[in-house]
């Protein structure tokens, strides 16, 4: 069975999508590059495209695209309480087609009754998932005690596992992949190269191979997106290398 690829319209930079108007113009290039599917930014609408969801679906399933949705918030509020916009990102991310609508995981307490995200989660056609981030809540410790708790119940549909953003909250990626794999059911794909006090994304032909070492340890059967940076005047035959590589590891 062929993998997956999805493409994550944020690794096309801010500046390109907003000079070309927008995500949905990056359509026909993910299209012609032979990819499976769309991670729509939530972050990168303006009020007006976030007004304009049905259209944007309309064109994606035009594209014979399906979509993943990204909301940059937390699943847990500072509090520990879930995020009150939940019910709003879930309509969102329906009213997009979407597949799975991904989180970051914020401020997990320990002893959080998983039924209760259960409950909110009960019937929903989209599926949730919680991705590591960049930020101290991103650490493998946090995650893990949030997987083995409600993770081994199925409270929510799994990891978003993000294989470069371990290194900015400094954690080694090899240990997590061996950790959570039997969680994970998305992998963001992600190279990166020291920055000064912190690190850089990076196309995966400028890496070491890391990120080879980690995919090898993750499921084999779950979607790899695209979320390093897609450069280049040829921005279908940059995407398409890409698809065609992940495809084949």
């Amino acid at each position: 069975m062929k993998r997956e690829v999805i493409v994550v319209t944020a690794a096309y930079g801010s500046e390109k999508i907003a000079g070309l108007g927008g995500q949905q113009a990056l359509l026909p290039i993910i299209a012609a590059a032979g990819a499976d599917g769309v991670e729509i930014r939530r972050e990168l609408f303006s009020a007006q495209q976030l007004s304009a969801l049905p259209e944007l679906a309309d064109a994606i399933a035009t594209s014979r695209l399906m979509a993943f949705y990204s909301v940059p918030e937390a699943l847990f509020m500072a509090d520990g309480l879930l995020n009150p916009n939940l019910d709003q990102h879930f309509n969102e991310a329906e009213k997009l087609n979407a597949q799975l609508l991904k989180y970051s995981l914020g401020h997990y307490q320990p002893g959080f009754d998983c039924s209760v995200l259960r409950g909110k989660l009960a019937g929903k056609k989209v599926h949730l998932v919680v991705e590591n981030d960049q930020t101290a809540c991103g650490k493998l410790s946090a995650l893990d005690q949030f997987f083995h708790a409600c993770g081994e119940s199925r409270t929510c549909n799994g990891m978003t596992f993000d294989m470069g953003n371990w290194l900015w909250v400094g954690d080694q990626p090899l240990q997590a992949a061996e950790r959570l794999s039997r969680f994970i059911s998305y992998i963001h794909v992600k190279a990166a190269v020291p920055n000064g006090d912190s690190w850089r994304a990076v196309a995966l032909d400028d890496a070491d191979d890391l990120w080879r070492e980690t995919l090898a340890l993750l499921p084999a059967d779950v979607p790899l997106a695209i979320e390093f940076p897609l450069e280049g005047a040829d921005l279908v035959a940059v995407t398409r290398h890409y698809v065609d590589l992940l495809r084949e590891e």
